[in-house]
């Protein structure tokens, strides 16, 4: 299953902006995925990763800056491009009242591939996938899972070298997500290049590298150890004794009424506060004890999604 690769670049963007009317969705974007690494874009709602996927994959063009991918200008090469990627969106075109094997073949045609370029590699992706055994069943019928699994049977049909992927695993099972990493894995070992946005912070531990996307912008790149070992802020983790659902929200709003807190987040029954330095967690700690029995409270390691609400929190 490898794939072949055309430069030590996989995908690169500069300047690249999307508006739409009024909207400024993706905001002069600077991008690099090294060839032949899963690469994720983390961001809530709204921060441009479904935009920015859409213009590396050629689906719309980008209002200013460009985009490569493999060396191949997304605009001018866009045919090109076009050949390379693999595209899944968030809701693939599946067509629900075709059997699995039907999916494949419609893509197929779609590229225009002849049938003996295809059917051999068809039977292979459906073993990779473990879709073999459901290759005659409707695609409506199939799980959240299986669905997945055959989109991104179908994107890979005509032998891309970059899988552009609009959260894959989005509203699929725990079971599902572990065998589409596996496939994701095995995948990036033959020599694909990844480029992936994701709603979940486990899944971004997975990546390689992380962009974390904010108002269009990218707010920091690197390996989620990079990203938490280079925090300048302090996360002070906070726990409570026998705390309540209430308790919690209440800590929390007590400590971002606090001058020197960055941001704060619930983990389970844990509260994060950002916190510039160790010694501004002393007020945090003393704001939440006037009101709340306070059990331990320390700096810890930051998690990716720590990473995430300090890169968004407003500065001191």
């Amino acid at each position: 299953m490898a794939a072949s690769l055309e430069g030590s670049s996989g995908v690169r963007t500069r300047g690249l902006t999307r508006r739409f009317g009024h909207v400024l969705a993706v905001d002069h974007l600077d991008l690099d995925v090294a060839a032949g690494e899963i690469f994720g874009l983390v961001g809530p709602d709204g921060a441009g990763k479904t935009t920015t996927l859409r213009m590396i994959a050629g689906v719309i063009a980008p209002t200013e800056g460009a985009a490569e991918v493999l060396g191949l200008d997304v605009v001018r090469d866009g045919n090109r491009v076009r050949r390379r990627v693999g595209y899944v969106a968030q809701r693939f075109a599946l067509y629900g009242d075709l059997t699995v094997a039907e999916n494949i073949r419609f893509f197929a045609d779609v590229y225009g591939l002849a049938r003996g370029e295809w059917t051999a590699w068809a039977a292979d992706i459906l073993a990779f996938s473990g879709l073999t055994e459901f290759q005659g069943r409707l695609a409506d019928n199939l799980s959240g899972g299986m669905r997945q699994k055959l989109a991104l049977s179908c994107a890979l049909i005509h032998r891309p070298q970059v899988l552009v992927l609009d959260e894959p695993t989005a509203g699929v099972d725990p079971v599902s997500r572990r065998d589409l990493w596996r496939i994701l894995y095995r995948l990036q070992a033959d020599g694909y290049t990844i480029l992936l946005s994701t709603a979940y912070m486990d899944e971004a531990e997975r990546c390689h590298r992380v962009g974390l996307l904010a108002g269009g912008r990218l707010v920091s790149a690197g390996t989620p150890d990079e990203l938490r070992m280079g925090l300048p802020q302090t996360i002070l983790e906070i726990s409570l004794v026998e705390p309540s659902a209430a308790d919690l929200r209440l800590a929390r709003d007590l400590a971002l009424q606090t001058p020197v807190a960055r941001g704060a987040q619930l983990f389970g029954d844990r509260l994060h506060v950002i916190v510039t330095s160790p010694p501004d967690g002393e007020a945090v700690i003393r704001a939440i004890s006037a009101r709340l029995r306070v059990n331990q409270a320390a700096p810890i390691t930051p998690t990716l999604e720590d990473v995430f609400l300090a890169a968004r929190a407003p500065s001191p």
